[in-house]
């Protein structure tokens, strides 16, 4: 659809944009392509834009080689418009030359961006395909490879540069993908409640009525007496959760709940998908 491509576009222009500003100026490497050009950028000189091409662009055709066709044209419009934003934007004046201060908002940055650009179901190619390609003939977990591949750019980072500045890039690592998953699951938190009772009924009318939420009962047995126990499970807004708990308390002071923060609910009453 024409909205994933405007998602890939808007978010590489992003990345690119908080590369420029707030992680090269302050050589905050943190992982990926754009910390290998930020290397290179300060050892060798090179142009970070044609650096990322370099590595771009074979790593796209490897995973097709390697990995089959599921990237598609998205993935190869983001492995090309980033680094032609990063050459384009790259005379603006940064943002801080406070290392800290660029490695949280250039983390915030490319946290931001490729939240959107995995929002159009692509993403911007890099090292993320080299790790799927290690991860599919090694058998080492997806998440351990791409923690591979970023951690020894950074402990690059931290030798090229000095130690700080490879802890920054930590920093802005760990600022990106919180980033990721804020975009992702959105500002909105839910509650879980799971609900063991003895007064059933009452509760589950008062979750129906008086929150207006819906509930499921689910089938349990009790670890001790091995007498069936059902379990009320229920899912509220967390405006909604304390009128949840006063209810249950009212209802039955003895009940044993459980609450557990839902990340993302999709569903009648919620979000749609």
């Amino acid at each position: 659809m024409a909205i994933d491509y405007l998602f890939v576009l808007i978010g590489a222009a992003i990345i690119g944009l908080a590369f420029n500003v707030f992680l090269l100026p302050n050589q905050v490497a943190s992982g990926g392509v754009s910390g290998i050009s930020t290397i290179l950028k300060t050892t060798l000189g090179l142009e970070p834009a044609y650096v990322q091409w370099a590595f771009n662009i074979p790593l796209f055709i490897a995973g097709v080689v390697f990995l089959g066709k599921q990237f598609g044209v998205k993935t190869l419009v983001g492995t090309i418009f980033l680094p032609l934003v990063v050459f384009f934007t790259k005379n603006i004046e940064p943002w801080t030359h406070d290392a800290l201060l660029g490695a949280l908002f250039g983390g915030i940055g490319v946290g931001l961006g490729l939240g959107i650009v995995f929002r159009g179901r692509a993403s911007t190619g890099g090292t993320d395909l080299a790790a799927q390609i290690i991860n599919k003939y090694t058998g080492f977990t997806l998440g351990r490879c791409v923690v591979m591949i970023d951690g020894l750019i950074v402990l690059t980072a931290a030798i090229v540069f000095d130690i700080e500045k490879g802890l920054y890039a930590l920093i802005a690592l760990y600022v990106t993908s919180k980033t990721i998953d804020l975009v992702q699951v959105g500002f909105g938190r839910s509650k879980m409640a799971m609900i063991i009772t003895s007064k059933q009924e009452e509760v589950r009318a008062g979750i129906l009525n008086k929150i207006d939420r819906g509930v499921t009962k689910l089938s349990a047995y009790g670890g001790f007496t091995d007498h069936e126990r059902p379990v009320l499970m229920c899912v509220v807004d967390q405006t909604e959760f304390t009128k949840l708990k006063q209810l249950v308390e009212t209802l039955d002071p003895s009940a044993f709940v459980v609450v557990m923060d839902a990340a993302e609910v999709l569903g009648e009453g919620f979000k749609r998908a």
